[in-house]
């Protein structure tokens, strides 16, 4: 689908007018969504690349985006934020944050109702759409996690409780397409300014909206339970609507029995996306990935057909669905069944992707229970300014989504039934009692950290004894000019691994050759993988009851021991990082994406 929408979506003169430039619109940024998540999941630096190259041609070097007026305070134009915070963490350039300034900048002055509603738009007074929770409230909240505006998370809560309190219906529990504060508008009934009926696209993108809001919102904070409360009355208000027959949801989602009416593939994929992530993130019961199973199933068989090698169609689409404006929209059934459908419209082609996503990501082998999965960030604690002006930790965490980052690691980690955690203080056998995996990366030099903290030999014996006992423990060191060793030592050579103070495959430039190291058959943890990328790296010496996984002339590049009950694996790099992970620098016979896959795969049977 992905492919497809590469193919044939943003052909037409919205896009392609040399002189105007492409129009701002939130249809693209949908289409984007999915890209993302098909890069995440592919390590393919083409998707990627897809997202960039859009948004370079909107927004120049000083920020300024093209075919964007603030002052028409239209909550869509806020959509694409999302994109332009990916490609500034992703890659670091000003650009793309000074342009999510702008959007930020709209929302601190976009219009409101009495309690603090975001209006639609400015030509639609005092009224709240449920479009406008997906199109502004993810990126308010990631902006306000990057920024550090803790005041943001509430204005995000409200939103949502606002739109609730209004529009949902206490005896179905859907909620309806608009509200109109003022009780003026045609399509608003004059006592509740409600619109006439429940329109399965505008409760998709609410439901969208929920769950990735949830990807930026505080864990701690004291009203995220009520976002979790409102998305899972909103998927189950959606769940008993899901067409019995089709696996799939009407246009209007309560009137499928009505003639005219038909089932529609935007919201469907919507739900469909909105359900598996709230499975996999646990906001709503394991239970529900029937609705998942059967939905996605439907997904494919009634709106998905072949469109030539590796292309596929997705048909039945709404253009769109509004209310006003001036070719007047009454909100009516009739007005509903009135409005044009399409194949492959980005709307739905960029929800379909996303519902996509997460079931391909719910598909790899998983544990029966989760996996703890901590990360250290006690002997690596490097800290640089965010772009908050806080100085914050950085530097090989899940959280990273730059080069130096873990968040393609930690994705394959949760894909293989992990779950994510950090450790920022000295490991015991307290804090280490509910994890089953626990990563140790590039230990601190003084020179990287004013006031390292060593490894000591009470620390590595609790370490040890916590492998003894079944843990599964994984170093990722690295060579010696870029990592502190000697002390470290103290804690492999409990398992019989020495990290050398040396450092080999050193790299001229893009002579990625200088850094190949081929993976022989019979590891027992690498069966697809061939080649790997890993560049200045620290040697091992091995002996029992460690041993050697991966050698090269003579040298001992990858090695792992049993220790009693648990298992240790080492390497003398963090060469599984986002910058030799995410495609967008090695070349593809490199397969360091497919190496991380398998390594984290034999690490989660460990545990076992």
């Amino acid at each position: 689908m992905a492919l497809t929408a590469m193919d044939k979506l943003f052909k037409d003169a919205r896009f392609t007018n040399a002189e105007k430039g492409p129009t701002w619109t939130y249809d693209m940024g949908v289409v984007l969504e999915g890209m993302a998540e098909v890069w995440r999941n592919t390590g393919d630096a083409t998707y990627f690349n897809y997202i960039q190259n859009w948004m370079d041609r909107y927004v120049a070097e000083d920020g300024e985006i093209r075919n964007y007026r603030a002052t028409e305070y239209n909550i869509d134009h806020v959509k694409n934020g999302r994109s332009l915070l990916l490609l500034y963490k992703v890659t670091g350039r000003q650009k793309y944050l000074k342009a999510s300034e702008k959007l930020y900048a709209q929302l601190k002055t976009h219009p409101r109702t009495h309690e603090g509603g975001f209006w639609h738009k400015k030509v639609y007074p005092y009224q709240m759409w449920l479009d406008g929770l997906y199109m502004a409230q993810p990126f308010y909240t990631e902006y306000a996690a990057l920024m550090n505006i803790p005041s943001i998370y509430d204005d995000v809560v409200n939103q949502f409780t606002y739109m609730e309190s209004h529009a949902r219906d206490t005896k179905t529990g859907l909620l309806y397409h608009g509200w109109d504060e003022s009780k003026q508008e045609r399509w608003a009934d004059p006592n509740t300014g409600l619109s006439k009926h429940f329109w399965g696209r505008g409760m998709g993108w609410f439901a969208m909206a929920l769950v990735d809001v949830l990807d930026n919102f505080p864990e701690d904070h004291p009203r995220r339970g009520e976002l979790v409360g409102i998305l899972r009355r909103t998927l189950n208000a959606a769940a008993k609507f899901q067409d019995p027959k089709t696996g799939v949801w009407y246009d209007v989602i309560d009137l499928g029995k009505r003639e005219g009416n038909y089932v529609e593939a935007s919201a469907s994929s919507m739900f469909v996306y909105a359900m598996a992530k709230a499975v996999r993130k646990g906001y709503v019961k394991p239970s529900f990935q029937k609705h998942v199973q059967k939905g996605y199933a439907g997904l494919l068989k009634e709106f998905v057909t072949p469109a030539g090698p590796d292309r596929v169609d997705l048909n039945r689409v709404v253009e769109v669905s509004g209310l006003g404006g001036k070719k007047y929209r009454d909100g009516s059934f009739a007005y509903y069944m009135s409005e044009p459908i399409r194949t492959n419209d980005p709307k739905g082609v960029g929800a379909f992707i996303l519902a996509s996503s997460e079931v391909e990501f719910a598909e790899s082998p998983q544990p029966k229970n989760k996996v703890l999965v901590t990360l250290d960030n006690f002997y690596n604690k490097e800290f640089k300014k965010s772009p908050s002006g806080r100085m914050e930790p950085y530097h090989y965490l899940w959280n990273g989504d730059d080069n130096n980052g873990f968040s393609l690691l930690g994705r394959i980690f949760e894909q293989h039934g992990g779950a994510l955690h950090t450790l920022p203080d000295a490991p015991t056998s307290q804090n280490l009692a509910k994890s089953k995996i626990y990563l140790i990366v590039d230990p601190d030099t003084e020179k990287e950290t004013a006031k390292p903290n060593f490894m000591t030999e009470a620390q590595a014996k609790e370490i040890a004894n916590w492998v003894h006992k079944g843990g599964v423990l994984v170093l990722f060191s690295n060579d010696v000019g870029n990592c502190e060793i000697s002390k470290f030592n103290i804690l492999p050579q409990q398992f019989g691994i020495t990290f050398n103070e040396d450092s080999r495959n050193k790299v001229k430039g893009d002579q990625f050759e200088m850094g190949a190291i081929e993976i022989p058959a019979g590891t027992g943890i690498f069966d697809r993988t061939k080649k790997i990328y890993i560049k200045e790296i620290s040697t091992m010496q091995v002996k029992q009851p460690a041993k050697a996984v991966v050698q090269d002339n003579g040298d001992n590049i990858i090695v792992s021991a049993k220790y009693g009950k648990g298992t240790v694996f080492a390497i003398g790099d963090p060469w599984l990082y986002n910058e030799y992970t995410d495609g967008r620098k090695l070349p593809a016979e490199y397969q360091n994406f497919e190496a991380a896959h398998e390594l984290v795969s034999w690490l989660i049977k460990q545990t076992k």
